[in-house]
C-alpha cells in the first residue's frame, strides 16, 4: 500500500469544521514536539478572512495591507506555542491564490512558522494514484487529514489516532521538509519579482 493510500485507509473519524478547530486549538496548546502541515492543492477559498475578500474585490494593495497586520498577532501566538513547521508542494506558473498565499507566508516566517517550498514534480512518484492528502500532524497519536469541498473550502477534517499510521507520515513528511527549499529564498526569486495588480 502507497503513502496516500495509507493515510485515506487509516480509521478515523470525521470533524465537522468546528469541532476541529477547537480540537487542533486545545491539542496544539499542550504539544512540545514541532507540529508539521503538509499542504498540496493550489487554490482553497478563505471564505471571510479579510484579505482573502479584498483580493477576491480586486484590491490588492489593501489585501497586502490587512495580511501585514496580521504579523504582531501571529507572533503572539507561535510565541506561546510549539514550533509549527509547514511543506507546501507549489506547482509553477502560481495560480492567483498561490501568489496571495505566498505573500501570507512571508507574515507567518517572520512570525517563527518554518515553511519550506517544495514542487510537485518531487512528489509525482508518490502522487501515481491520486494527489496528496493535506495533512497536520500534532502530536504521536493526533493528525488530521483536513477536508476541503471541491471550490476549495474547509469542510472539517478526519481524526487518525494510529500512532503506527502517525509516525510513518511523520517521517514522510519530515522527509520532505528536509527536502524542502526555505520559503523566503521561494519568495525572493518566484514571487517578488512579479507584481499582481
Amino acid at each position: 500500500m502507497d503513502f496516500v493510500d495509507t493515510v485515506r485507509n487509516a480509521p478515523a473519524r470525521t470533524l465537522s469544521v468546528e469541532a476541529y478547530q477547537a480540537e487542533f486549538a486545545e491539542v496544539y496548546a499542550s504539544v512540545a514536539q514541532p507540529a508539521i502541515k503538509l499542504e498540496r492543492a493550489q487554490h482553497f477559498d478563505e471564505e471571510d478572512f479579510p484579505s482573502w475578500v479584498a483580493l477576491r474585490e480586486g484590491d490588492w494593495d489593501r489585501s497586502l495591507a490587512l495580511l501585514r497586520e496580521t504579523r504582531e498577532s501571529l507572533i503572539e501566538y507561535y510565541r506561546r506555542h510549539a514550533e509549527f513547521r509547514r511543506v507546501r508542494i507549489v506547482e509553477t506558473p502560481l495560480t492567483p491564490y498561490m501568489r496571495w498565499e505566498m505573500h501570507a507566508f512571508v507574515e507567518r516566517v517572520a512570525a517563527g512558522e518554518r515553511i519550506r517550498v517544495l514542487p510537485g514534480s518531487a512528489v509525482a512518484e508518490m502522487e501515481r494514484a491520486a494527489p496528496l492528502p493535506e495533512l497536520v500532524i500534532l502530536r504521536g497519536d493526533r493528525m488530521y487529514e483536513v477536508l476541503y469541498d471541491e471550490s476549495g473550502v474547509h469542510t472539517g477534517a478526519r481524526r487518525i489516532i494510529d500512532p503506527d499510521v502517525v509516525r510513518h507520515t511523520r517521517a514522510v513528511l519530515s522527509s520532505l521538509f528536509e527536502r524542502s527549499e526555505e520559503l523566503m529564498t521561494f519568495f525572493t526569486r518566484e514571487v517578488a519579482p512579479t507584481a499582481m495588480k
